[in-house]
Parts: structure tokens; C-alpha cells; sequence
């Protein structure tokens, strides 16, 4: 159902409303305010989008829980998309997008409808255990020593001229 919201009724939306506006102000000055606000949506995108990378970034630096700022950048992403596309309706909605309450509330709303699942360290509460007599230190792997060498070194035979 919201694909159908998403192609027909929003398109429909931004039609109605190119057609109200440009019966207002008249053609060039329509064509100019979506021009203004595809370039303010941009501008907005950038900024907006560095202040978000350097809250997921302190987030990590910090071994904070970085779905709230991934989360607000998802928002901004989807903000300045919105911005970029031209008409009056997705201009709104982007804009709205930008206002950090509006995407907090947004977020609020999308993490009530989806179910999160953690992975945890082995051994910790509620977490998977190492078996027993094994050390959760110790990585068991084969290898290859690059230093010796093989009956194939050389070239390959592909590259004769």
C-alpha cells in the first residue's frame, strides 16, 4: 500500500501543487523556487550529513551504540534526496526530515515496528560459551610460508610476447 502512496498519490501531490503555485507567481518564478530549493536541500545535505558523520564517528570512538546517529544520518540522507527532487510536497517533507525533534520522533516511531537483535561476546551473560578446555585466546589455522619458494615461481606464461 505505500508503494502505491509513494508512486501515484505523491506524484499526483506535486502536480497539484506545481499547478496551483505556478497559477500564483506564474511560471519562472516557480521553475526558481524549485532551483533555490533543490541548491538549499544540497547545501542542507552536506552540512547536515558532516555534523551526523562526526556523531557516528564519536559514537564509535567512544564504543557508544551508533544506531541512533546511523540512524539520524539514514534520516538526512533521505532528507536530501527528498531536497534534490523537484517539487513543493517532497521539498516539505525534506525539510521536515532536517529538523533533528522531527527525525528523533520520526525514529521513535520507525523502531517501534522493528524488531533489533544483538550479538553479544562469547562467554558473556546470555551470550555463546567457549567449549570447555578450550581457550577462547587461541585461533586454530593453517598457513602457507610466503618466503619459500615454489616450482611455480616465475612468469605465468601468459604474458610472453
Amino acid at each position: 500500500m505505500w508503494l502505491f502512496f509513494i508512486f501515484i498519490i505523491v506524484p499526483m501531490i506535486e502536480i497539484g501543487l506545481f499547478i496551483e503555485v505556478g497559477g500564483l507567481i506564474g511560471l519562472w518564478p516557480t521553475l526558481a523556487i524549485i532551483v533555490i530549493m533543490a541548491v538549499f536541500g544540497t547545501w542542507l545535505l552536506r552540512t547536515q550529513g558532516a555534523l551526523a558523520f562526526a556523531d557516528l564517528r564519536r559514537s564509535m570512538a567512544e564504543m557508544r551504540d551508533p544506531t541512533e546517529p546511523m540512524a539520524h544520518g539514514a534520516m538526512i540522507l533521505l532528507a536530501g534526496i527528498l531536497m534534490v527532487t523537484p517539487g513543493f510536497f517532497t521539498d516539505a517533507v525534506g525539510l521536515l526530515l532536517l529538523i533533528r525533534p522531527i527525525r528523533s520522533m520520526a525514529i521513535r516511531a520507525l523502531a517501534k515496528r522493528i524488531q533489533i537483535v544483538t550479538v553479544g561476546n562469547p562467554g558473556a551473560a546470555g551470550g555463546p560459551r567457549a567449549p570447555r578446555g578450550q581457550d577462547a585466546d587461541v585461533i586454530d589455522a593453517e598457513y602457507t610460508s610466503l618466503d619459500e619458494k615454489s616450482p611455480r615461481d616465475g612468469p605465468s606464461g601468459w604474458t610472453r610476447h
